[in-house]
Order: structure tokens, then sequence, then C-alpha cells
């Protein structure tokens, strides 16, 4: 039976990608009571999402690439619900990191690339309290990184 969440995610033409293995020492996520803590999701290993906003990449380049971590955390969230994402209650806190020349401030508007894939998804469920931060290096290079937490049943 397909759940309402997939079907949402269907009408969208979402398709979740396979949840990205650990490169590290380091759980993908965990759970503790009803709250699922994220680890950090780069866009992946396109070209495109490499380099800094201001410099080599546009502000627009990164949203892409902070709606790619979203999708990366949607399908880590799914594993850690068994599948099931109509568990979700809501999405908590997102913290979003945007690799930026010294001069950029648009941080926020890069992360809404995230942000807004969560409530296109869940609805009011989706509106979270979030932190948008420039940093000067990211790993492997990634214009951004999402991490999140999210309240399930």
């Amino acid at each position: 039976m397909v759940g309402r969440i997939d079907k949402r995610l269907a009408e969208l033409r979402i398709t979740l990608p396979d949840p990205p293995t650990p490169k590290g020492n380091y759980s993908p996520y965990v759970q503790t009571g009803n709250l699922v803590f994220l680890a950090g999701q780069l866009p992946g290993d396109d070209v495109m999402f490499i380099g800094r906003v201001g410099d080599t990449r546009s502000a627009e380049q990164a949203q892409i690439g902070a709606r790619q971590c979203a999708l990366n955390l949607l399908a880590q969230l799914r594993k850690a619900c068994s599948g099931d994402l109509d568990r979700v209650v809501r999405c908590v806190k997102v913290t979003g990191w945007v690799q930026a020349i010294p001069e950029f401030t648009g941080h926020p508007a890069v992360v809404n690339g995230a942000s807004d894939l969560f409530v296109e998804v869940f609805g009011e469920a989706g509106k979270h309290a979030r932190a948008a931060v420039g940093a000067p290096s990211l790993p492997r290079g990634a214009l951004v990184e999402v991490e999140a937490v999210f309240e399930i049943r």
C-alpha cells in the first residue's frame, strides 16, 4: 500500500535517491525517543555542486544543491522510518552551510532550496526552525551541506 507521503512525492514527480553511504566513522541518522537526527548531507559529486558561491558558482546553483541535499536527507529519513514516511510528524530543525566568498550574504535564500522541499512534501508539518550559515570550505568542495531533525511516531 502506498502511503500519503509517497503519493505526494509522486504528485511532485520526485524520486528519492538511494541513501548515500557514510564516508566516515558516523551514522547517517540517530533516533532518540521520537526524534531522528539526520547527519549532514552533501548534494552529491556532480561537478555543478562543487565550488564557492560568488566565485565559481551562483546562489541559484547552490539553491539547487540544497534541494538535492534535502532529497538525500529524505532518503535517509525513509530508511530511519523503515520505509514509511507517513511516520513523520514534523520537521523540527534544519541547518545549512553554504561555501561562499566572505562578501556573500544570501545564505538563507540558498538554504530555502531544502526548506521549500520539506514544505512541498510535508505541508505545514515541513515548516521548521533553521540556521543558514556561511563556510569557507565544505567536505569534498561541496557548495552546500544540510542536516535536519525530524519528529516521528
